[in-house]
């Protein structure tokens, strides 16, 4: 077996576990925590699969930024036992039902996929940061131009509209 597709296993292992744990966990900081290591499970894949751009991506952006907002709104929301509704049997049965639809539905679509892992080396230089940089910057350099003005005019949007009160506005 090589050293990527044992990665690969455990990786995989430790991505589903902590999945599991984010739907089981009582308290939703807890959660927020185990989706944290979903995603940096996740990002060992993209690592393996030679795609340093998406792991950084998906480091910065999801493990970042997305689960501080996370961990913001489960601070503001004041969560605790008391405030959560009980959930039916029926509810449960149907979270159950569906979630056991959707693995049949992924067990069924991977059955015949043989190669994947096997496919998996890493090697190559599809997904390097280097070649990426390369065609962004000449062959889509003006649509990359024109999100950047969209991206600094949101922003300038923003600021104004945050910063928007009575003593400010001319008229």
């Amino acid at each position: 077996m090589h050293i990527n597709e044992i990665l690969f296993w455990f990786l995989t292992a430790l991505a589903l576990f902590s999945a599991m744990m984010v739907v089981f966990s009582k308290n939703p900081v807890h959660s927020v925590l185990w989706l944290i290591m979903v995603f940096m499970a996740i990002t060992g894949h993209y690592i393996i699969m030679n795609a340093q751009f998406l792991a950084i991506v998906n480091m910065i952006v999801y493990a970042g930024a997305i689960m501080v907002l996370f961990l913001f709104v489960i601070m503001f929301m004041n969560l605790n036992a008391e405030s959560e509704p009980e959930k039916s049997k029926w509810m449960k049965f149907a979270a159950v039902l569906s979630g056991g639809s959707l693995m049949l539905i992924l067990i069924a679509a991977l059955k015949d996929n043989d190669g994947f892992i096997s496919s998996m080396r890493g090697e190559g230089s599809i997904g390097l940061i280097k070649n990426l940089g390369k065609v962004l910057f000449t062959d889509y350099v003006v649509p990359f131009e024109i999100s950047s003005i969209l991206f600094l005019s949101a922003m300038v949007g923003a600021v104004v509209l945050a910063k928007k009160d009575s003593s400010t506005i001319v008229s």
